[in-house]
């Protein structure tokens, strides 16, 4: 099991980022959460099978249709569990 955070840049909001986001990962059976931030990047945690946790990072580089992901900034953490779900959060 693995746990990803993630910071997406570029045109990643006011295009339904977080919403396809959230989709995207309830397929791939992920828990964790999304949401946009002040500075106009979009946070997400992922945790999940490490197939599925890659698959999902492979998704964010490309993004929805009408987003434009120009940098992802990622780092592993350790697996911890604490999500029944995948949300989107209020912005930060």
């Amino acid at each position: 099991m693995l746990r990803k955070h993630v910071y997406l840049s570029g045109r990643v909001q006011g295009v339904y980022f977080r919403e396809h986001t959230r989709q995207a990962a309830q397929k791939l059976n992920l828990t964790g959460w999304v949401r946009n931030l002040r500075d106009g990047r979009v946070e997400a945690v992922f945790e999940g099978s490490g197939p599925a946790v890659t698959e999902m990072l492979r998704w964010c580089a490309k993004g929805p249709p009408s987003a434009r992901v120009e940098k992802i900034e990622e780092t592993s953490e350790t697996y911890r569990g604490d999500f029944l779900d995948f949300r989107i959060l209020p912005t930060k």
